[in-house]
């Protein structure tokens, strides 16, 4: 998945994914939650909690509300497994030294404060802090510990990408304590799915997924393998739906406050008739344990991937080549568009299907095959189901009218690059009102020759609040190229005198190509 990550052992030395968010909050994966160096010694940890006591309402409960899930969890436990990960890893002098940004799991070796005692003995043997005194670092087996379920009598199993992606030997642990052995057969890192089978022959007890979408303020039970202490049950209801995470560019995750934790990624979750509505995969927390946001895969999602990698293998998804964003009120002021709906066209890459097209930065993609695009997400959902080969009708906006071009898609890159972020810069022009001071691309060493670079920002002016910051080449003003600051001024005052609240950018930044829409009048 493509997060930041964060580390966070748990109190067996599991790691802790989580992209970076205000207030400290992390956004959790749940897998690879016990890992041990089988090479090394096993230091054992148990935290204490004290038992939280439940409040009884003295409302009565309404009459939907079932009276117990005991007979859905006696009828869906057997599928549920514990997914044992092992993983053969080299550590490094970074490991020690920087925030572990990888799913892998990390070393049992304490993260100790500088001065501790106790660092000079890990020091002494090759550990934490010094990894490379006693020559090159040594390959070492580490295990970690997720969820999964069974999903067919032959012995497929779902769960998480990020549990088995490393993994060099796969076994599972059934409700009644049975070890089985698995393969991976496929797995699909953009929605973090994974498909096992078990390798013994056999029939297996396993779930369905639902056929239906659950409704915000249904029942869902969740059950897992929560800090690998073994098949756990725990009970609440759908929050949310349609949840965007950052997680990778399909989210389309389920809220629910059905408590999980690290150690339940790849289970299900199931709504009161025992079928499957959600993978559980991550959660929103401060600490690391539950504080009642879980986000679960759904099903329909689930179901799609996972019948594909169980024909193929791997997932091919439709690709058009370009790189979009949201289309925003003042965008859409400044496009002429009378809705806010759509992608708005930040690049289109080099011989890419859209390219060919003839779809330029700034148009506006508006629906494909007839059925209207809501947004940057939803276009991406529709073309990657299309699959590579497939021809699209694109209705798209372009220079004040819709037009309706046929593509043909190519198959999704399994990565994309970001370019380079420009140097350091200074300069003495000023852009008044903004908050910026500019000065031409091609007089700054390293920001190339197009455009105008932000040499300096207000960190209180309109731009910095519309997210610009100081490397920023502007390529486009109001859809005319630039290459000096005046003319940028010139766009502004120009669309002042035609009434138009907003003139558009076209920034160029580290992370890729987008449009900030920039108010033609910041003192209003």
């Amino acid at each position: 998945m493509a997060l930041p990550l964060l580390p966070g052992p748990d109190q067996t030395g599991a790691p802790h994914n989580a992209p970076r968010r205000p207030q400290g909050l992390r956004l959790a994966l749940l897998g690879a939650v016990a890992t041990v160096a089988l090479t090394g010694a096993l230091a054992n940890s148990f935290i204490s909690t004290q038992p939280a006591i439940a409040e009884t309402s003295a409302q009565a409960a309404p009459a939907a509300s079932p009276v117990s899930f005991a007979d859905v969890v006696d009828h869906v436990r057997d599928a549920v497994v514990s997914v044992k990960v092992k993983i053969t890893e080299t550590a490094d002098a970074s490991d020690s030294e920087s925030d572990d940004d990888s799913d892998a799991p990390s070393s049992p070796v304490p993260h100790l404060a500088p001065g501790d005692p106790l660092e000079r003995f890990f020091k002494r043997f090759g550990e934490q802090g010094a990894p490379h005194q006693f020559g090159p670092a040594r390959p070492h087996t580490a295990q970690a510990q997720g969820s999964g379920f069974i999903i067919s009598s032959d012995g497929y199993v779902v769960t998480n990408n990020h549990v088995v992606e490393k993994a060099t030997d796969v076994t599972l642990t059934t409700d009644e304590g049975k070890t089985l052995h698995a393969k991976v057969v496929g797995t699909d890192k953009k929605t973090d799915l994974a498909l096992l089978k078990i390798t013994e022959p056999g029939t297996y007890p396993h779930v369905n997924f639902a056929g239906a979408t659950p409704r915000v303020g249904d029942w869902v039970i969740a059950v897992g393998n929560p800090f690998g202490l073994g098949g756990t049950v725990t009970a609440g209801i759908v929050s949310a739906r349609g949840r965007d995470i950052g997680a990778g560019p399909y989210d389309d995750f389920l809220q629910i406050d059905a408590p999980v934790n690290r150690g339940n990624s790849g289970g299900p979750t199931f709504n009161t008739q025992g079928d499957v509505v959600g993978v559980n995969t991550a959660i929103f927390s401060p600490s690391g344990g539950s504080v009642g946001i879980g986000f679960a895969i759904p099903a329909e999602t689930a179901q799609s991937i996972i019948a594909t990698l169980k024909d193929k293998g791997s997932v091919a998804r439709g690709w058009i080549g370009v790189q979009i964003q949201p289309v925003t009120d003042e965008i859409a002021d400044s496009l002429g568009l009378k809705s806010s709906k759509g992608a708005l066209v930040a690049d289109a890459q080099d011989n890419s299907p859209a390219k060919e097209a003839g779809i330029k930065s700034g148009d506006v993609i508006l629906g494909v095959n007839g059925e209207r695009v809501d947004g940057p997400r939803d276009l991406a959902k529709k073309v990657a189901a299309l699959g590579p080969g497939k021809k699209a009708d694109l209705l798209y906006w372009h220079d004040g009218s819709e037009k309706t071009v046929a593509v043909k898609l190519g198959s999704l890159p399994d990565d994309s690059k970001a370019g380079s972020k420009p140097a350091a810069l200074a300069d003495n022009s000023a852009l008044t009102g903004l908050g910026l001071k500019l000065a031409p691309a091609s007089s700054i060493q390293g920001a190339g020759s197009d455009g105008v670079v932000i040499a300096d920002i207000n960190p209180d002016g309109v731009a910095a609040q519309k997210g610009l910051r100081v490397g920023d080449v502007i390529l486009e003003a109001g859809g005319h190229a630039v290459s000096k600051p005046s003319d940028i001024s010139s766009v502004i005052a120009d669309a002042k005198k035609d009434g138009r609240k907003a003139v558009l950018l076209r920034v160029k930044s580290g992370e890729g190509t987008r449009f900030v829409a920039i108010a033609t009048n910041p003192a209003s």
